[in-house]
């Protein structure tokens, strides 16, 4: 005969029922207890994990016959195996979570199983019920009529049963009546609770019981640590939880997909998307099958990285695998999108998001209006706003800074201030934001007095000049007319006293100051801003220096940003062309700097120095949604006016090119005129 294994196999029992569906004993049979090693998940009792008899031990055993089924002998058989009282114990184990929660009524249902109760009897009935309280009841029932030769597993059973209900306060009072009895606890006790406190989202006391496991002498699973990754990652140890993920990939634990998904959010939350995809592609290659969770964390990731493209990708995937899209799906989608301004994309997700019944939220109307003021979106913002009103969606102060920011691009000074009152009648303060579009909406307008009354504004509401809404008046000054100039200058000198002093200089024509002053000042400024400010405020001065036809100090401007690498590759030269770059340039500034090549162009011609076969001047092809005219179209008409032989390229977009000869002779034609009028 084979061998019997020890008691210690009860645990695949409360487990599974797999071992009595497979099995049947045609005689009285001592159940196999041996326990399996622990985990954290609920393991499968899979047919290789079952007590195995050898062919040896069956063909010796003389108690192993074949009987008709259809003899009257196969029903009596069948009602002595195991498999009709398994049956039977899910019977009682299906009454007693329906009954009251009182000892007398769960004492009446578990009478039906007689007194000749077996140890297994216990762990099957309590494996199969799902109410906690009567659970605990028959447990007490059971504790006064047997004693146990391994109690440790029918409590972890019971802990089971509360994991069930995800009640982790009672599966604390559960152990703490098992140390109360003298139970010691082993390691499926701590890979259930902790499994418990992962289920209702307290990653805290995951860790806390996962660190008293060497205070009872228990030694975590592979699977153990590997859920404690996720439970690190969402407590916020970022650090323990990249180590557990530096080990298990070494030892190759097995990882499920919610632990995969907390890696993904670690990683997009300390900027490292390279990273999210890594592990994403990790996951895959082990075999371990991404859930809506994994999908959606790489979503957000990807639209925080501002990859939009990936995120389609990862989205394309996600339909072919079978999942339907869920809220949270379509909430990172539209932040992908709106963030890098997929217009298209994202109002598509909007209206599929409004065709099923889902509800966005205030910070998803907010993303949408912030993209369609980037974009120019007008109309589209201002749908999306009253369905936002219409659905019950309470706008907030970014909701109305959007709005107004939409409106005061394209010049719509009535709708601005409409927006603004409702905005302040729903009890919002205007924020420097909406400052700032102010100042730009009155400033398109040339309502240059309603401008200096609304920097005014600043102090009322305790609010102090950033860069952003400096830089918003400067530019304002590039659209002024030379009479109102000094009304914004005092305003600028208020908000930045070395901004105001460099465009003082500029202004004031009666100023002598020292050769390089202006430039030394200029540097000055330009180095003591943020670079996210710095060649917005350089293009705005070399606007107003070409407004007021001062070329000598555009071009010190110029040469200040070059040095200070606010412009970079303006001027570029190979073997076959020399080439002026300009798409990132205002338009002053990119005349200075067309300026600027030409004289080069003219000293290496005077020098002798031989032209590439080809000359070109890149403005870039598109232009923002509320200008009337990209720089492409300005610079056509420039080279027209000085009779540049430069033609815009058929096949190169924003490119304008002119060959070595007619480049030569239209230098020299421009030079001998030069020595005419002189």
């Amino acid at each position: 005969m084979a061998s019997t294994p020890t008691s210690s196999a009860l645990s695949p029992l409360y487990e599974s029922k797999f071992f009595f569906s497979t099995f049947t004993f045609p005689r009285k049979f001592t159940f196999p207890l041996k326990l399996l090693k622990s985990s954290i998940q609920t393991p499968k009792v899979l047919l290789q994990e079952q007590p195995q008899v050898s062919r040896k031990a069956v063909s010796s055993s003389k108690s192993k016959l074949w009987v008709n089924p259809k003899s009257p002998r196969a029903s009596e058989l069948k009602r002595k195996s195991y498999d009709f009282r398994y049956a039977s114990l899910v019977k009682v184990a299906q009454s007693l979570d329906s009954c009251n929660a009182v000892q007398e009524d769960v004492s009446n249902v578990l009478a039906n199983l007689g007194d000749k109760l077996v140890e297994q009897d216990v762990v099957v009935t309590l494996n199969n019920m799902s109410n906690p309280e009567t659970a605990l009841l028959a447990m007490e029932y059971f504790q006064q009529r047997l004693k146990f030769s391994k109690e440790v597993i029918v409590y972890n059973v019971i802990l089971k049963v509360v994991r069930k209900n995800k009640d982790f306060g009672k599966a604390e009072k559960v152990f703490d009546e098992m140390i109360e009895r003298g139970v010691k606890p082993d390691n499926v006790t701590f890979s259930t609770i902790i499994s418990c406190a992962r289920q209702c989202n307290l990653p805290e006391k995951a860790i806390e019981w996962f660190e008293k496991l060497p205070s009872f002498e228990c030694e975590p699973d592979d699977v153990t640590y590997s859920v404690m990754i996720d439970c690190y990652g969402k407590a916020g140890n970022v650090d323990m939880a990249l180590s557990l993920y530096d080990r298990a990939r070494t030892e190759k634990w097995r990882i499920d997909a919610v632990t995969f998904a907390t890696l993904i959010r670690i990683y997009g939350t300390a900027g490292n998307f390279d990273g999210c995809l890594n592990v994403y592609e990790e996951m895959k290659v082990l075999g371990v099958k991404p859930n809506m969770t994994v999908y959606n964390s790489l979503l957000d990731a990807m639209g925080r990285a501002r990859r939009p493209w990936q995120a389609k990708n990862i989205y394309a995937e996600m339909l072919s695998n079978g999942f339907q899209p869920s809220w949270g799906t379509y909430a990172s989608l539209v932040r992908a999108y709106g963030r890098a301004r997929y217009s298209e994309d994202a109002l598509k997700i909007y209206k599929e998001m409004k065709e099923k019944g889902l509800e966005l939220s205030v910070v998803l109307y907010n993303t949408l209006l912030a993209m369609c003021a980037d974009v120019g979106l007008m109309d589209e913002a201002f749908n999306i706003f009253e369905e936002m009103k219409a659905s019950g969606c309470q706008p907030d102060s970014w909701t109305y800074s959007s709005l107004i920011t939409i409106y005061s691009c394209s010049g719509k000074v009535s709708e601005v201030e409409s927006t603004l009152n409702e905005m302040m009648e729903a009890g919002f303060d205007p924020s420097i934001f909406v400052l700032t579009s102010l100042i730009q909406c009155y400033g398109k307008a040339g309502r240059i007095d309603d401008v200096v009354r609304t920097f005014d504004k600043l102090s009322d509401l305790g609010l102090s000049a950033d860069e952003r809404f400096t830089g918003c008046l400067l530019n304002v000054l590039t659209q002024t007319a030379k009479e109102d100039l000094h009304k914004l200058t005092i305003c600028l000198e208020r908000a930045n006293p070395k901004l105001g002093y460099v465009v003082k200089l500029l202004l004031d024509e009666e100023v002598v100051e020292e050769e390089g002053v202006f430039k030394k000042h200029a540097a000055e400024l330009l180095d003591s801003v943020t670079t996210d400010v710095r060649k917005a405020y350089c293009n705005c001065l070399i606007d107003i220096c070409v407004n007021l036809n001062q070329l000598e100090r555009a071009c010190e401007l110029l040469d200040v940003g070059l040095t200070l690498n606010i412009y970079k590759d303006i001027m570029s030269r190979n073997a076959t062309q020399w080439s002026l770059h300009l798409k990132s340039l205002s338009l002053g500034a990119a005349l200075t700097a067309l300026h600027i090549w030409m004289n080069d162009l003219n000293k290496a011609l005077e020098s002798g120095e031989e032209f590439p076969s080809l000359l070109g001047i890149n403005t870039g092809h598109g232009k923002h949604k509320y200008s009337e005219k990209g720089l492409a179209g300005v610079f056509e008409s420039h080279l027209k006016e000085l009779n540049a032989p430069f033609h815009e390229a058929p096949d190169h977009a924003g490119w304008f090119l002119t060959t070595k000869v007619a480049a030569t002779s239209w230098l020299e034609s421009r030079r001998a005129q030069e020595v005419v009028g002189s």
